[in-house]
């Protein structure tokens, strides 16, 4: 019958020969009778009734293993009538002389709050659970008891003295499970004073040598939160959980690596200092799967210092060539990152110069978008970029964003061949991104004021094609830039090629010290995993400034069809001083 039910076919029709067939001596048949009678007493709750007297005389056996099996299903039948039932066996079961009973009574006060409430306040239960949480003798009755005050009560409200030093004192008794629930109140607790904060740690120290990963993550998380009010102190504490931290990666488990790479991930991204003269640590194996190997190289970038960024580059650039191309566009990207950050980056670059010589396609599109913010961020290395650059075959370049990127350096610098971007001229219908199509008007038009008389036609067939594209941003960006052209040459020089300035110091994506700082908050998270507040994959809902709640909504825009221009051939001739007014759409005269 156990095994119908198993496969989902309706035995409940044998309710009335399954509650006669209780009475028997046999402890492993009645197990199989209690699961199925809790499992249809909701639907045959007239039935049910007469099974109470059996699990009655059952909790009253001598045997603990019979009257903690009773007690268990009697709370398990979910059939509110049958409450004045349960409360004198359960009472009694909260005093009873074996453990197994104990464990079993303190879960059974939950379910019974979750049919009634009012019972279990009326009875006083919480308060004898909350007894037995601070001094019952055996220690997996005493979590089973703080599990219940959790579930009902919260956490927040189990975060005091009074609760957390007994528990705290008996942290060599508990298991894992018992250990990580003591470990998250803790987390909660304020210490009122310095010597407090110490006594937590010392009594926790032997916590971090612990096998399983995660005592070892929740013990770290409360130092790090006790300690958050002495600076010096928190950093004596990351010097601390390194040595654990750094074992667990090598010994654990891919799947529990993971989870804890995550969080040293975290850890080296608030205190890259700390964790630089362990770089080697972070370096990949070739066992590692390929989501560890991601996490690693994010690190290795974060530590990358004056005294150890070769070391790291020349690891970074093995895994250049690795068969896996995400871990091989991962590590040109830490590469270009690194190189961002370094103020003599002169090596750094011309290591990224050489990978375009592999001529492989993704290597090359990652290359061409790392140089596009090298040649922002270290303008000296003009040069050596445009050299390279002038070996690339851009019609080989399939990647809309590498090849945007190229088009850009090509327009930026005015220094290649304005003829490297015909052929994508040539083909600018037949081009599917719009990354890609703007980039190259923008590209033109620069071309067009660095070298007039070698780019008037290729910025005459440009405009035309992109004032007929059906895309919207690109005929807007074409019209734009025409209109410039015929109200004044000198005006749309200053908008299109504007001076460059200053190289810049830092890219504002990579300052993301609010999501560090949140993800910090909600440490041994799933949070940390996915690299994203638990708000945004919960029920949570994100708290909202009152500048957000008196936002009004923005009013849609309405769609429309791009207007249709049509040029000539007479109307490509953009050095001459008049362009002619009837290539404007019917109905506008000239600005």
């Amino acid at each position: 019958i156990i095994s119908y039910m198993t496969i989902n076919i309706d035995v409940s029709s044998l309710f009335g020969e399954m509650i006669m067939a209780t009475v028997t001596s046999d402890v492993a048949t009645k197990k199989m009778l209690y699961h199925y009678i809790t499992h249809h007493a909701h639907v045959h709750q007239e039935l049910a009734l007469l099974s109470i007297n059996t699990l009655l005389k059952d909790c009253r056996d001598d045997s603990p293993t019979i009257r903690g099996l009773a007690l268990r299903s009697l709370c398990s039948l979910r059939v509110a009538n049958l409450l004045e039932y349960l409360t004198e066996p359960l009472q009694k079961a909260l005093s009873d002389q074996h453990a197994y009973v104990r464990r079993t009574a303190v879960i059974a006060v939950l379910k019974v709050y979750d049919l009634d409430k009012v019972v279990i306040t009326d009875l006083g239960l919480l308060d004898t659970v909350r007894g037995i949480a601070l001094s019952d003798r055996d220690a997996q009755v005493a979590i089973n008891a703080l599990s219940v005050l959790a579930e009902i009560e919260g956490k927040e409200s189990l975060a005091n003295a009074g609760m957390l030093i007994p528990l705290l004192n008996r942290v060599k008794e508990l298991d894992e499970w018992g250990l990580c629930l003591v470990m998250e109140i803790a987390a909660l607790y304020v210490p009122k004073e310095p010597n407090e904060i110490f006594d937590i740690m010392n009594v926790l120290e032997s916590c971090l040598a612990h096998v399983n990963s995660a005592v070892v993550l929740a013990t770290v998380r409360v130092f790090l939160r006790v300690t958050l009010s002495m600076a010096e102190v928190h950093q004596q504490v990351y010097e601390r959980i390194k040595a654990p931290l750094l074992t667990l990666i090598s010994s654990s488990a891919p799947e529990i690596a993971y989870a804890v790479v995550a969080h040293l991930h975290l850890l080296v991204s608030r205190a890259p200092v700390l964790f630089a003269a362990d770089h080697k640590h972070f370096y990949c194996r070739y066992s590692d799967p390929s989501y560890i190997k991601q996490l690693k190289l994010e690190m290795l970038t974060a530590v990358a210092d004056t005294n150890n960024v070769y070391p790291i580059v020349v690891e970074l650039s093995e895994y250049v060539a690795d068969v896996d191309i995400a871990i091989a566009r991962k590590s040109i990207v830490a590469i270009g990152q690194i190189a961002l950050e370094t103020p003599d980056a002169e090596p750094i670059v011309m290591r990224l110069l050489q990978f375009l010589e592999l001529e492989q396609q993704h290597i090359t599109a990652e290359t061409l978008i790392i140089l596009k913010d090298l040649l922002r961020r270290h303008p000296k290395h003009t040069m050596d970029i445009t050299a390279a650059l002038d070996q690339v075959d851009v019609m080989s370049v399939e990647e809309p964003a590498a090849k945007a990127a190229y088009i850009w350096m090509v327009g930026e610098l005015g220094t290649l061949d304005p003829y490297l971007l015909e052929p994508l001229v040539e083909g600018f219908s037949q081009e599917e991104s719009s990354e890609v199509k703007l980039e190259m008007i923008t590209a033109c038009a620069k071309l067009f004021f660095k070298r007039p008389p070698e780019c008037q036609r290729l910025l005459g067939k440009v405009l035309e094609a992109g004032v007929a594209d059906s895309q919207q941003d690109v005929h807007d960006r074409a019209l734009l830039y025409y209109r410039l052209l015929q109200y004044d040459v000198k005006e749309a020089r200053r908008v299109i090629v504007c001076k460059r300035g200053d190289a810049l110091g830092s890219f504002a994506e990579t300052h993301n010290s609010d999501l560090l700082d949140r993800l910090f908050d909600e440490f041994n998270t799933l949070a940390v995993l996915y690299q994203k507040p638990s708000f945004t994959f919960t029920d949570l809902s994100p708290p909202t400034t009152a500048s957000q709640q008196d936002m009004p909504t923005a009013p849609e825009t309405p769609t429309t069809q791009p207007a249709t221009v049509s040029l000539d051939a007479a109307q490509t001739d953009l050095l001459g001083e008049e362009l002619r007014e009837d290539a404007l759409p019917a109905g506008q005269a000239d600005p």
